[in-house]
Order: C-alpha cells, then sequence, then structure tokens
C-alpha cells in the first residue's frame, strides 16, 4: 500500500466518529508531491471534493497531506459543510507545519450530516507525532460498509506506486463512493500525472459498477514525491494502469452483500467507446446480477442488456454475437449453444466470473467490473441509516 513508498507517512484511528472502528486517516508527504484528482460526475458534490478542485487550482497541482474521515461524508451540508472541509485541512496543516493549500481533504459515509468538528478538531491534535512509517492503519480507516482493506503496491526500476481504496456500495463510478488514494515516489510534472492519472482511472474505477449509483463524494487522488528520481514513462503507466484496475476489482469484489467478481469482456467492437458502453450495461444490469447470485446461466439477459446500450445500430449486429462464459461458449451467433444447464450453473459458482461478449465487428474490446446482487445488498442498504 501506500507504507512502501518513499517519504510517505500515514496513520488511521478512532477519533469517535464511529463507535469502536477506525474513523480518521492522514496521509503525509515528507516532501511537497506533485498532485492530481479525479472527482465525482454527479451534480451533487460532497463539500471536499468541491473544496479538493479548488486547492488543486490554486496550488497548480501541488499537495503534500490529504486528511480523510469516514462514518459522515459532509455532503449536502451548504456553506457550513464547506467551510468545515476548509477548516478540517487548515487544522492538519497547521499541526504538520506545511501550507493549507498543500492539504486536501476526503470524507466518506452518511449524506446530510455535519462533521462533528470537535472531535475532528480533537482528533487532529498531535497528529504529526503520530505518524508511522510502515502502518497500514489508514487502509482500514476509510472503510464503511467495505468488508475487507483494499492496497496494492508495485515496484519497477527502484520506483514504487502505492495505494489504497475504498468502495462497496453506491459504487457506478463516474467515479462510485469511491475513494482511492495513490502515492509514488516518482517525480512526474503537475500537468503530465493528471494525464497518467485520467487514462488509468477509465480504463479502472470508470469501468466498476456495483449498483448503477453515481456517489457524491467519489474521489481518486495521487501524490508523487519524486523521491526516487524520474520514470520511463510507458512503464509508469503501465504500473499506475495495473494498480486501478487491481483496486478496481476488489472495490467491485466487495461490492455490498456480494458473493462474486462478475469481469465482462467485450472484444472485437468497432470502436473502443461502443464496447465501453456495452460492457458497463452488462455489468450495471440488476437482472444479470441477480442471475449471477442465483448461479442461473441465462444468457438473455446479458444480450438483452447489451441489446439497450446507448450504441449506434452499425456498431451492433446482434445476430453475430457469441457469448463465453468461464472460456465456455454458452452462445454461438445470437443462438443458444447447445449447452448443459447444470454444468453452466456450476461455472457460475465460481468467486470470479469472466464473461466473454465476442461482437465480431472490429478489433476493439473493452472490460467492465462488476459483482452479484445478493439478499444482503437490500439488506444493507434497507438499513443502513437505522
Amino acid at each position: 500500500g501506500i507504507w512502501s513508498v518513499k517519504g510517505i507517512l500515514s496513520l488511521g484511528e478512532n477519533i469517535g466518529i464511529k463507535r469502536d472502528k477506525k474513523d480518521f486517516a492522514v496521509i503525509y508527504s515528507e516532501k511537497l508531491a506533485n498532485s492530481a484528482g479525479m472527482f465525482t460526475k454527479n451534480k451533487v458534490k460532497g463539500a471536499p471534493v468541491i473544496v479538493d478542485i479548488e486547492k488543486l487550482k490554486l496550488s497548480s497541482g501541488k499537495a503534500q497531506a490529504i486528511v480523510i474521515n469516514s462514518g459522515i461524508s459532509n455532503v449536502c451540508t451548504g456553506q457550513k459543510g464547506i467551510d468545515d472541509a476548509y477548516e478540517m485541512a487548515k487544522l492538519t496543516a497547521d499541526e504538520l507545519g506545511i501550507k493549507q493549500e498543500h492539504v486536501l481533504v476526503s470524507s466518506t459515509g452518511v449524506i446530510g450530516a455535519y462533521l462533528p468538528m470537535e472531535k475532528i478538531t480533537d482528533g487532529i491534535k498531535g497528529i504529526k507525532s503520530r505518524l508511522k512509517k510502515n502502518s497500514s492503519e489508514a487502509a482500514e480507516a476509510i472503510l464503511t460498509t467495505d468488508l475487507i482493506p483494499k492496497n496494492i503496491a508495485v515496484k519497477f526500476d527502484g520506483i514504487t506506486i502505492g495505494a489504497i481504496a475504498k468502495g462497496s456500495g453506491m459504487v457506478n463510478p463516474n467515479m462510485a463512493t469511491m475513494l482511492c488514494f495513490i502515492t509514488t515516489d516518482a517525480e512526474i510534472p503537475s500537468e503530465e500525472i493528471k494525464e497518467y492519472l485520467a487514462e488509468s482511472v477509465n480504463k479502472s474505477f470508470n469501468m466498476v459498477t456495483v449498483d448503477n449509483d453515481t456517489s457524491t463524494s467519489d474521489s481518486v487522488i495521487i501524490l508523487a514525491n519524486g523521491m526516487a528520481g524520474k520514470p520511463d514513462k510507458e512503464k509508469f503507466q503501465k504500473a499506475l494502469d495495473y494498480v486501478c484496475i487491481e483496486l478496481a476489482k476488489k472495490v467491485a469484489r466487495d461490492g455490498e452483500g456480494a458473493t462474486k467478481l462478475i469481469e465482462i469482456n467485450v472484444k472485437n467492437a468497432s470502436t473502443y467507446e461502443q464496447a465501453k458502453k456495452i460492457a458497463k450495461s452488462i455489468a450495471g444490469s440488476n437482472l444479470v446480477k441477480c442471475a449471477m447470485f442465483g448461479n442461473d446461466p441465462n444468457w438473455g439477459r446479458i444480450m438483452c442488456a447489451a441489446g439497450y446500450a446507448d450504441v449506434e445500430d452499425k456498431h451492433f449486429h446482434p445476430e453475430k454475437i457469441d457469448i463465453i462464459i468461464n472460456s465456455e461458449k454458452i452462445v454461438s451467433d445470437c443462438v443458444s449453444a447447445k449447452f448443459d444447464k447444470p454444468h453452466f450453473s456450476e461455472l457460475l459458482k465460481s468467486e470470479n466470473v469472466i464473461v466473454e461478449v465476442d461482437l465480431k465487428l472490429g478489433k476493439e474490446s473493452a472490460t467492465a467490473y462488476g459483482c452479484d446482487m445478493s439478499y444482503d445488498y437490500v439488506k444493507i442498504n434497507a438499513e443502513y441509516h437505522t
């Protein structure tokens, strides 16, 4: 995770927002970092998202710390919410002895509640002395309904990229409450890091759907502190893609109540854009997700979701389509391949189901990541507030 990167310190603690779970995290770079962020496309944006967009503009893409709380998302909280987000960043900056414009802020949890600023103010006191070199606690502190922390690190040519993420429900990124914090010791200018990040996010987090609900707080933020020197550009992009795709899969697999990860790979499309739309349409279909939960090889639902994707007729010829589940063909040229239903039910019991949809129109492909929809998904979301 982030703790594998040169010059990165962090902490994860309980400051009393939640009863007993960790609910507060700080990520700090010993050296000012070049930074970029990608944020939710929902028109209702959380105060931290509004504040971070502003800060990254003012600082010309520079940041040195991120302060995060979970339990309350500081969304739909008016001017007070914005003021609280700025205050949270200012208090953190004062404790760390850095400029407040260099502190980004993030919150996740219930919408519509104010941050408990007294608890946050007390929690921020003395953070500098509590920051640790090799601690995974920040990965736990950012979670809400997630069942497991999500982290990863990769190394190449003496460069490290480390990341932590959270995301479980209300996940349909453009992006999901999907938070991801990436750190690297690579030396990359701010304007370039933004391009690398956009490329990786569009292949990964923006291809995840748990429930078609686009959260108000989604944020992916990267800090590049340059402490390990300049990387090979191609290798860096490849490594960042890998980090983001692996975390996106972890987010999908840990969807609320999910029992399996579903990968939808649309291949041989005439354009990448069309492949992307069809893959996301299938991954996001509630009927497909329910069939996956019940191990029901109901390929008609897959075909149906492909057919209502927002794709032009010239890019979609249903009579050509093959569907393959975990390497075995179930549909050939839009007609049922002779298949053994019990056998395909067994295939669907796998924890990782890969559905290939071959359009036979071109050479482009795209993969979307999702999960099944279980009885527990309804239970978790029916009782979220209570």
